[in-house]
């Protein structure tokens, strides 16, 4: 401040002291791998504008923009090399010490670096208000980059836990790229087939990732299958991974489970509830429902029924007297595995 009190202009170039971040923060918000960036460097001189000898690379909020306009010509399709020329280009016509950008032309930036809630943001897919990591995460997808995808699951999940991963992180994500491939004719398969990869495998990891919960002794298994005929196993491993969490028994019976056989898994494993799948109505049998309900098993005098818990989209409009029809992930956990009965350490 100067001696009449008025407060002193910024030197020219300074900032924050906490403005910069690191290579591996940068990655991680970007949603690739610190490989990527510094392949990038080497190849394009896309790196950090300051640089000092012995230290850790520093990205100023104007390397970080500049890194978000490669993230997002790439992910529209533009080449690397043209997609480096431009977001250089735009990075030296922006006024220095400041964060703002010139506006460009809609065809320069095919997809926004927008992050707030509601917009495509620089991933370019279809997203509402999510969380930022979504976005994150869809880069990697979009760029097909494994190793920045399975990193980010396992951290959302170790950090956040099952329920909330696949509820915030993984099904939006998962229903983005879908829309994504359903507007563009077949583009964006291979993109949805090596997310959903990757989430099936940080699902099956989740117990190595928090730990094993603590198994309540004794008690019945919950039986995990597909209607015969359904494909989709996604939903089914989230409810797996998320009573594993919970200490909870559980069998995995996984995709098109004929109807002989979950029956014939009912009488063998005397389950405590039996979760039947169908993404769609025209696989949702109502009398597999029904025989399920009617089943029961042990001595005269002792007959056991398992209850039946009838998920996903294929179920609704279905009126199935005794069974249940959770509207989510979380619902559905609650009723299969409460709180208050997990045991106390």
């Amino acid at each position: 401040m100067d001696s009449d009190g008025s407060p002193k202009p910024p030197l020219r170039g300074s900032e924050p002291p906490d403005a910069s971040i690191t290579s591996g923060a940068l990655a991680r918000r970007l949603g690739i791998s610190p490989t990527t960036l510094r392949s990038w460097d080497q190849r394009y001189s896309l790196g950090p504008a300051r640089r000092r000898r012995g230290h850790h690379r520093r990205w100023s909020p104007q390397d970080v923009a500049m890194v978000e306009d490669m993230c997002s010509l790439t992910a529209s399709g533009v080449s690397p090399a043209e997609a480096a020329r431009s977001a250089k280009e735009r990075a030296h016509a922006a006024p220095q010490g400041h964060g703002t950008r010139p506006v460009l032309a809609r065809s320069a930036t095919a997809a926004g670096t927008s992050g707030k809630a509601g917009s495509r943001g620089s991933s370019g897919l279809p997203f509402g208000a999510v969380r930022a990591e979504c976005r994150g995460l869809a880069r990697a997808a979009l760029r097909l980059e494994s190793v920045a995808i399975q990193e980010q699951l396992n951290a959302f999940v170790q950090e956040h836990g099952v329920v909330a991963a696949w509820e915030e992180l993984m099904m939006p994500t998962l229903h983005a790229v879908g829309r994504k491939w359903e507007s563009s004719g077949d583009r964006y398969v291979e993109v949805e087939h090596l997310l959903s990869w990757h989430v099936s495998t940080a699902l099956r990891n989740a117990q190595l990732l928090l730990g094993p919960g603590e198994t309540r002794k004794g008690s019945s298994p919950v039986l995990l299958a597909c209607v015969p005929g359904e494909q989709h196993t996604l939903p089914l491993e989230a409810v797996h991974a998320a009573l594993l969490q919970r200490g909870r028994p559980v069998r995995m019976l996984g995709a098109a489970v004929p109807a002989e056989a979950l029956i014939a898994a009912v009488l063998r494993t005397g389950p405590a509830a039996v979760v039947l799948w169908s993404q769609t109505r025209s696989l949702a049998s109502t009398p597999l429902a029904l025989h399920l309900l009617g089943m029961g098993w042990g001595v005269n005098g002792a007959r056991q029924q398992a209850a039946l818990v009838l998920a996903g989209p294929g179920w609704r409009g279905a009126r199935i007297e005794g069974a249940v029809h959770p509207q989510g992930l979380r619902e559905a956990i609650a009723l299969l595995a409460p709180e208050s009965s997990v045991p106390s350490e």
